[in-house]
Protein backbone atom coordinates (compact mmCIF):
# COMPACT_ATOMS: atom_id res chain seq x y z
CA UNK A 1 0.00 0.00 0.00
CA UNK A 2 1.41 3.57 -1.37
CA UNK A 3 2.26 6.13 1.51
CA UNK A 4 -0.66 8.45 2.34
CA UNK A 5 -3.49 6.07 0.56
CA UNK A 6 -5.22 4.19 3.34
CA UNK A 7 -8.87 2.35 3.21
CA UNK A 8 -10.38 5.35 3.66
CA UNK A 9 -8.12 8.03 1.15
CA UNK A 10 -8.45 4.99 -1.25
CA UNK A 11 -12.37 4.70 -0.86
CA UNK A 12 -12.17 8.31 -1.42
CA UNK A 13 -10.54 8.52 -4.29
CA UNK A 14 -12.49 5.92 -6.16
CA UNK A 15 -15.39 7.59 -5.71
CA UNK A 16 -13.37 10.59 -7.82
CA UNK A 17 -12.67 8.62 -10.60
CA UNK A 18 -9.08 7.58 -10.17
CA UNK A 19 -6.79 5.09 -7.94
CA UNK A 20 -4.25 6.69 -4.92
CA UNK A 21 -1.90 3.83 -5.26
CA UNK A 22 -1.39 4.80 -9.17
CA UNK A 23 0.42 8.60 -8.50
CA UNK A 24 3.39 10.56 -9.50
CA UNK A 25 5.17 11.01 -6.27
CA UNK A 26 6.45 14.71 -7.50
CA UNK A 27 4.63 16.12 -10.48
CA UNK A 28 2.03 14.60 -12.90
CA UNK A 29 0.45 16.92 -16.30
CA UNK A 30 -2.49 15.77 -18.06
CA UNK A 31 -4.20 17.21 -20.66
CA UNK A 32 -7.45 19.53 -19.95
CA UNK A 33 -9.59 17.87 -22.01
CA UNK A 34 -9.13 14.53 -20.02
CA UNK A 35 -10.14 15.74 -17.10
CA UNK A 36 -13.43 14.55 -15.17
CA UNK A 37 -15.51 17.31 -16.44
CA UNK A 38 -15.66 20.53 -18.48
CA UNK A 39 -16.11 22.99 -15.63
CA UNK A 40 -12.56 21.72 -14.33
CA UNK A 41 -10.43 23.61 -16.99
CA UNK A 42 -12.59 26.88 -16.76
CA UNK A 43 -11.57 26.54 -13.10
CA UNK A 44 -8.29 26.37 -13.01
CA UNK A 45 -8.15 29.16 -15.82
CA UNK A 46 -10.38 31.29 -13.88
CA UNK A 47 -8.11 30.82 -10.54
CA UNK A 48 -4.11 30.16 -11.97
CA UNK A 49 -5.13 33.42 -14.38
CA UNK A 50 -6.50 35.19 -11.26
CA UNK A 51 -3.14 34.34 -9.13
CA UNK A 52 -1.21 35.64 -12.00
CA UNK A 53 -3.15 39.33 -12.34
CA UNK A 54 -2.72 39.17 -8.38
CA UNK A 55 0.84 39.21 -8.87
CA UNK A 56 0.81 41.82 -11.46
CA UNK A 57 -0.96 44.19 -9.20
CA UNK A 58 1.07 43.45 -6.54
CA UNK A 59 3.89 44.21 -7.87
CA UNK A 60 2.69 47.88 -9.16
CA UNK A 61 1.90 48.50 -5.75
CA UNK A 62 5.00 47.80 -4.34
CA UNK A 63 6.87 49.90 -7.44
CA UNK A 64 4.58 52.53 -6.36
CA UNK A 65 5.76 52.52 -2.67
CA UNK A 66 3.31 49.76 -1.00
CA UNK A 67 4.69 46.62 0.05
CA UNK A 68 1.34 44.77 1.67
CA UNK A 69 -0.08 43.01 -1.31
CA UNK A 70 3.24 41.54 -2.25
CA UNK A 71 3.75 40.32 0.47
CA UNK A 72 0.09 38.97 1.43
CA UNK A 73 0.33 37.18 -2.33
CA UNK A 74 3.68 35.35 -1.01
CA UNK A 75 2.50 35.25 2.92
CA UNK A 76 -0.57 33.07 1.32
CA UNK A 77 2.07 30.32 -0.43
CA UNK A 78 3.93 30.61 3.29
CA UNK A 79 0.66 29.42 4.59
CA UNK A 80 -0.29 27.19 1.68
CA UNK A 81 2.68 25.04 2.64
CA UNK A 82 2.35 25.19 6.18
CA UNK A 83 -1.08 23.98 5.72
CA UNK A 84 -1.78 21.71 2.95
CA UNK A 85 0.68 19.14 3.83
CA UNK A 86 -0.78 17.84 7.07
CA UNK A 87 -4.13 18.25 5.46
CA UNK A 88 -2.91 15.12 2.38
CA UNK A 89 -0.35 13.52 5.14
CA UNK A 90 -1.68 13.07 8.26
CA UNK A 91 0.18 10.45 8.93
CA UNK A 92 3.94 11.94 8.04
CA UNK A 93 3.40 14.45 11.20
CA UNK A 94 1.59 11.92 13.83
CA UNK A 95 -1.77 13.66 13.90
CA UNK A 96 -3.94 10.92 11.58
CA UNK A 97 -4.65 9.21 15.33
CA UNK A 98 -5.95 12.84 15.70
CA UNK A 99 -7.56 13.87 13.09
CA UNK A 100 -7.58 10.81 10.38
CA UNK A 101 -7.90 10.95 6.32
CA UNK A 102 -10.41 14.35 5.62
CA UNK A 103 -10.39 15.13 2.15
CA UNK A 104 -8.64 14.25 -1.88
CA UNK A 105 -8.99 16.87 -4.57
CA UNK A 106 -9.63 15.18 -8.19
CA UNK A 107 -7.15 14.99 -10.64
CA UNK A 108 -6.64 18.45 -12.53
CA UNK A 109 -4.19 19.47 -15.45
CA UNK A 110 -0.94 19.80 -13.02
CA UNK A 111 -0.91 18.34 -9.89
CA UNK A 112 1.69 17.89 -6.94
CA UNK A 113 2.75 15.70 -4.06
CA UNK A 114 1.12 12.13 -4.80
CA UNK A 115 -1.51 14.23 -6.79
CA UNK A 116 -2.63 15.57 -3.79
CA UNK A 117 -2.20 19.04 -4.66
CA UNK A 118 -3.29 20.50 -7.58
CA UNK A 119 -1.34 23.69 -9.55
CA UNK A 120 -4.72 25.52 -8.70
CA UNK A 121 -5.39 25.61 -5.24
CA UNK A 122 -1.27 26.38 -5.21
CA UNK A 123 -2.99 29.31 -7.06
CA UNK A 124 -6.12 29.71 -5.25
CA UNK A 125 -4.33 30.98 -2.07
CA UNK A 126 -3.05 34.15 -3.19
CA UNK A 127 -5.53 34.63 -5.83
CA UNK A 128 -8.15 34.81 -3.53
CA UNK A 129 -6.31 37.07 -0.35
CA UNK A 130 -6.12 39.59 -3.05
CA UNK A 131 -9.42 39.24 -3.89
CA UNK A 132 -10.85 39.71 -0.55
CA UNK A 133 -7.99 42.43 0.48
CA UNK A 134 -8.23 44.58 -2.82
CA UNK A 135 -12.38 44.98 -2.03
CA UNK A 136 -12.10 45.99 1.43
CA UNK A 137 -8.85 48.37 0.63
CA UNK A 138 -10.84 49.82 -2.52
CA UNK A 139 -13.14 50.94 0.01
CA UNK A 140 -11.19 52.76 2.44
CA UNK A 141 -11.43 50.84 5.15
CA UNK A 142 -8.38 49.62 6.20
CA UNK A 143 -6.85 53.16 5.54
CA UNK A 144 -9.99 54.69 7.76
CA UNK A 145 -10.49 51.95 10.44
CA UNK A 146 -7.32 50.39 10.56
CA UNK A 147 -5.88 46.62 10.24
CA UNK A 148 -8.17 44.82 12.68
CA UNK A 149 -11.41 46.37 11.56
CA UNK A 150 -10.42 45.81 7.97
CA UNK A 151 -9.47 42.34 8.44
CA UNK A 152 -13.34 41.77 9.92
CA UNK A 153 -13.88 42.94 6.37
CA UNK A 154 -12.08 40.70 4.65
CA UNK A 155 -13.51 37.52 6.43
CA UNK A 156 -16.97 38.35 5.16
CA UNK A 157 -15.51 39.26 1.71
CA UNK A 158 -13.87 35.80 1.80
CA UNK A 159 -16.99 33.93 3.30
CA UNK A 160 -19.45 35.13 0.65
CA UNK A 161 -16.65 34.32 -2.42
CA UNK A 162 -15.35 31.64 -1.00
CA UNK A 163 -18.64 29.71 -0.16
CA UNK A 164 -20.23 29.72 -3.80
CA UNK A 165 -16.95 27.89 -4.68
CA UNK A 166 -16.65 25.50 -1.50
CA UNK A 167 -21.02 24.68 -1.87
CA UNK A 168 -20.10 23.44 -5.39
CA UNK A 169 -16.60 21.60 -5.21
CA UNK A 170 -17.90 17.97 -4.40
CA UNK A 171 -21.19 18.08 -6.61
CA UNK A 172 -18.69 18.34 -9.32
CA UNK A 173 -15.58 16.34 -7.88
CA UNK A 174 -13.48 19.25 -7.87
CA UNK A 175 -12.66 17.36 -4.20
CA UNK A 176 -14.32 15.04 -1.56
CA UNK A 177 -14.38 14.69 1.60
CA UNK A 178 -14.47 11.74 3.56
CA UNK A 179 -17.81 11.22 5.41
CA UNK A 180 -16.69 8.82 7.55
CA UNK A 181 -13.86 11.55 9.61
CA UNK A 182 -16.54 12.92 12.23
CA UNK A 183 -13.54 15.00 14.01
CA UNK A 184 -13.15 17.35 10.87
CA UNK A 185 -16.25 16.87 8.63
CA UNK A 186 -18.89 17.10 11.06
CA UNK A 187 -20.79 18.98 11.57
CA UNK A 188 -21.63 20.24 8.05
CA UNK A 189 -23.71 22.30 6.15
CA UNK A 190 -25.18 20.35 3.43
CA UNK A 191 -21.78 18.86 2.23
CA UNK A 192 -19.41 21.16 3.45
CA UNK A 193 -17.79 21.10 7.00
CA UNK A 194 -18.62 23.63 9.18
CA UNK A 195 -15.08 23.90 10.36
CA UNK A 196 -14.19 24.46 6.90
CA UNK A 197 -16.63 27.46 6.25
CA UNK A 198 -15.29 29.50 9.41
CA UNK A 199 -11.60 28.34 9.44
CA UNK A 200 -10.92 28.10 5.99
CA UNK A 201 -13.02 30.40 4.31
CA UNK A 202 -13.18 33.35 6.71
CA UNK A 203 -11.10 33.28 9.62
CA UNK A 204 -7.57 32.11 7.83
CA UNK A 205 -7.34 34.93 5.48
CA UNK A 206 -8.84 37.54 8.31
CA UNK A 207 -5.60 35.91 10.29
CA UNK A 208 -3.13 36.50 7.48
CA UNK A 209 -4.66 39.85 6.46
CA UNK A 210 -4.10 41.19 9.75
CA UNK A 211 -0.60 40.15 10.33
CA UNK A 212 0.28 41.25 6.84
CA UNK A 213 -1.06 44.62 7.10
CA UNK A 214 0.89 45.08 10.80
CA UNK A 215 3.78 43.50 9.99
CA UNK A 216 4.49 45.04 6.92
CA UNK A 217 2.68 47.95 6.19
CA UNK A 218 4.14 50.38 8.24
CA UNK A 219 7.11 52.69 7.28
CA UNK A 220 10.44 51.18 8.16
CA UNK A 221 13.16 52.41 10.12
CA UNK A 222 14.37 55.03 7.25
CA UNK A 223 10.56 56.51 7.46
CA UNK A 224 9.95 54.83 3.32
CA UNK A 225 8.42 51.44 2.62
CA UNK A 226 9.70 48.05 3.90
CA UNK A 227 12.03 46.28 1.35
CA UNK A 228 14.41 44.14 1.24
CA UNK A 229 14.92 41.76 4.20
CA UNK A 230 12.96 43.14 6.39
CA UNK A 231 9.86 42.77 4.42
CA UNK A 232 10.78 39.00 3.41
CA UNK A 233 11.63 38.04 7.38
CA UNK A 234 7.97 39.27 8.09
CA UNK A 235 5.95 37.85 5.31
CA UNK A 236 7.57 34.80 6.06
CA UNK A 237 6.26 35.01 9.81
CA UNK A 238 2.49 36.48 9.08
CA UNK A 239 2.53 32.81 6.68
CA UNK A 240 3.75 31.07 9.45
CA UNK A 241 1.65 32.58 12.38
CA UNK A 242 -1.67 32.31 10.57
CA UNK A 243 -2.52 28.47 11.56
CA UNK A 244 -2.09 29.28 14.96
CA UNK A 245 -3.90 32.70 15.00
CA UNK A 246 -6.82 30.71 13.13
CA UNK A 247 -6.74 27.90 15.48
CA UNK A 248 -8.13 29.95 18.15
CA UNK A 249 -11.06 30.39 16.45
CA UNK A 250 -11.59 26.43 16.68
CA UNK A 251 -11.58 26.53 20.43
CA UNK A 252 -14.86 27.11 21.13
CA UNK A 253 -16.23 24.43 19.04
CA UNK A 254 -13.99 22.45 20.66
CA UNK A 255 -14.91 22.69 24.36
CA UNK A 256 -18.76 21.19 23.37
CA UNK A 257 -16.49 18.12 22.87
CA UNK A 258 -18.08 14.95 20.64
CA UNK A 259 -21.34 16.58 20.77
CA UNK A 260 -22.36 17.06 17.02
CA UNK A 261 -25.41 19.06 17.44
CA UNK A 262 -24.03 21.40 20.08
CA UNK A 263 -20.88 22.42 17.87
CA UNK A 264 -23.19 22.69 15.09
CA UNK A 265 -24.71 25.58 16.88
CA UNK A 266 -21.67 27.41 18.04
CA UNK A 267 -20.21 27.47 14.73
CA UNK A 268 -23.40 28.62 12.89
CA UNK A 269 -22.97 31.34 16.19
CA UNK A 270 -19.41 32.05 14.65
CA UNK A 271 -20.38 32.31 11.32
CA UNK A 272 -23.39 34.64 11.89
CA UNK A 273 -21.21 36.78 13.85
CA UNK A 274 -18.76 37.06 10.01
CA UNK A 275 -21.82 38.15 8.54
CA UNK A 276 -22.67 40.41 11.11
CA UNK A 277 -19.74 42.32 12.22
CA UNK A 278 -18.24 42.31 8.89
CA UNK A 279 -21.26 43.27 6.77
CA UNK A 280 -21.95 45.54 9.38
CA UNK A 281 -18.54 47.52 9.05
CA UNK A 282 -18.59 48.04 5.29
CA UNK A 283 -22.37 49.21 5.78
CA UNK A 284 -21.52 51.77 8.46
CA UNK A 285 -18.19 52.49 6.44
CA UNK A 286 -20.05 53.29 3.49
CA UNK A 287 -22.88 55.59 5.17
CA UNK A 288 -20.26 57.51 7.57
CA UNK A 289 -20.76 61.16 6.26
CA UNK A 290 -16.91 60.76 6.66
CA UNK A 291 -15.32 58.29 5.73
CA UNK A 292 -13.19 59.86 2.88
CA UNK A 293 -12.62 59.04 -0.27
CA UNK A 294 -12.42 55.47 -1.64
CA UNK A 295 -8.86 54.59 -3.26
CA UNK A 296 -8.77 54.37 -6.79
CA UNK A 297 -9.87 51.43 -8.06
CA UNK A 298 -7.21 49.01 -9.56
CA UNK A 299 -7.75 47.13 -12.84
CA UNK A 300 -7.98 43.80 -10.48
CA UNK A 301 -10.51 45.11 -8.50
CA UNK A 302 -12.17 46.45 -11.10
CA UNK A 303 -12.44 43.11 -13.12
CA UNK A 304 -11.38 40.18 -10.96
CA UNK A 305 -13.78 39.59 -8.53
CA UNK A 306 -17.02 40.24 -10.88
CA UNK A 307 -14.74 37.29 -13.34
CA UNK A 308 -14.18 35.34 -9.94
CA UNK A 309 -18.09 35.69 -9.25
CA UNK A 310 -19.45 35.03 -12.93
CA UNK A 311 -17.28 32.06 -13.33
CA UNK A 312 -18.47 30.27 -10.37
CA UNK A 313 -22.72 31.33 -11.66
CA UNK A 314 -21.26 29.76 -15.28
CA UNK A 315 -20.25 26.06 -12.93
CA UNK A 316 -23.08 26.45 -11.05
CA UNK A 317 -25.62 27.10 -14.09
CA UNK A 318 -24.46 23.75 -15.22
CA UNK A 319 -24.33 21.79 -11.57
CA UNK A 320 -28.44 23.23 -11.26
CA UNK A 321 -30.19 20.53 -13.25
CA UNK A 322 -28.13 17.48 -11.52
CA UNK A 323 -28.74 19.51 -8.14
CA UNK A 324 -32.46 19.70 -8.23
CA UNK A 325 -32.57 15.76 -9.52
CA UNK A 326 -30.65 14.87 -6.58
CA UNK A 327 -31.73 12.67 -3.78
CA UNK A 328 -31.61 12.72 -0.35
CA UNK A 329 -28.80 15.30 -0.87
CA UNK A 330 -26.75 12.87 -3.24
CA UNK A 331 -26.96 13.34 -6.80
CA UNK A 332 -27.33 10.55 -9.75
CA UNK A 333 -23.60 10.54 -9.98
CA UNK A 334 -23.77 9.71 -6.65
CA UNK A 335 -22.30 12.80 -5.63
CA UNK A 336 -23.49 15.19 -2.65
CA UNK A 337 -24.90 18.45 -3.41
CA UNK A 338 -23.60 21.72 -1.36
CA UNK A 339 -26.22 24.40 0.01
CA UNK A 340 -27.76 25.96 -2.75
CA UNK A 341 -29.71 28.59 -0.26
CA UNK A 342 -26.43 29.47 1.06
CA UNK A 343 -24.92 29.46 -2.14
CA UNK A 344 -27.49 31.80 -3.25
CA UNK A 345 -27.03 34.23 0.19
CA UNK A 346 -23.17 34.13 -0.65
CA UNK A 347 -23.43 35.16 -4.28
CA UNK A 348 -26.13 38.32 -3.14
CA UNK A 349 -23.77 39.13 -0.16
CA UNK A 350 -20.64 39.10 -3.32
CA UNK A 351 -22.89 40.53 -5.72
CA UNK A 352 -23.93 43.99 -3.10
CA UNK A 353 -20.14 43.90 -2.02
CA UNK A 354 -19.44 44.70 -6.54
CA UNK A 355 -22.20 46.88 -6.48
CA UNK A 356 -21.40 49.34 -3.51
CA UNK A 357 -17.16 48.97 -4.69
CA UNK A 358 -18.81 50.32 -8.36
CA UNK A 359 -21.17 52.96 -7.04
CA UNK A 360 -18.46 54.15 -4.65
CA UNK A 361 -15.77 54.05 -7.10
CA UNK A 362 -18.25 55.91 -9.22
CA UNK A 363 -19.10 58.49 -7.13
CA UNK A 364 -15.62 59.54 -6.31
CA UNK A 365 -14.23 60.03 -9.86
CA UNK A 366 -13.72 63.30 -10.76
CA UNK A 367 -16.40 65.01 -12.85
CA UNK A 368 -15.73 65.83 -16.86
CA UNK A 369 -14.03 68.68 -17.80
Amino acid sequence: MSAGCGPQADAVTRGLGFDCHDVAPVVSVRPPWALAGWTMPLLEVLVVGGAVFALVHAVRRYRAGDPVNLALWFASLVYLFVTEPPLYFPEWFGLDRIYGFIFAHNRFTVQFMADRLPLYIVAFYPAFSQLAYELVRSFGIFRRRGALTGSVAVAFACQVFYEVFDQLGPQLKWWAWNPGNDVVNHPALASVPMTSMLLFASVSMAAMTYLVVRLTGGPAADGGPRRGWPLVWRTLAAGVLTPPAMALAGIPSSLAGTSTSARAWILGVELALVWLAGAGIVVSHLRSPDHGPAEPLSAFARFYPALYLGGMAVCWIGALPAYFAAHDGVTGDGTPIGSGLYALACFAGAGLLLVALYREAHAKAPAPA
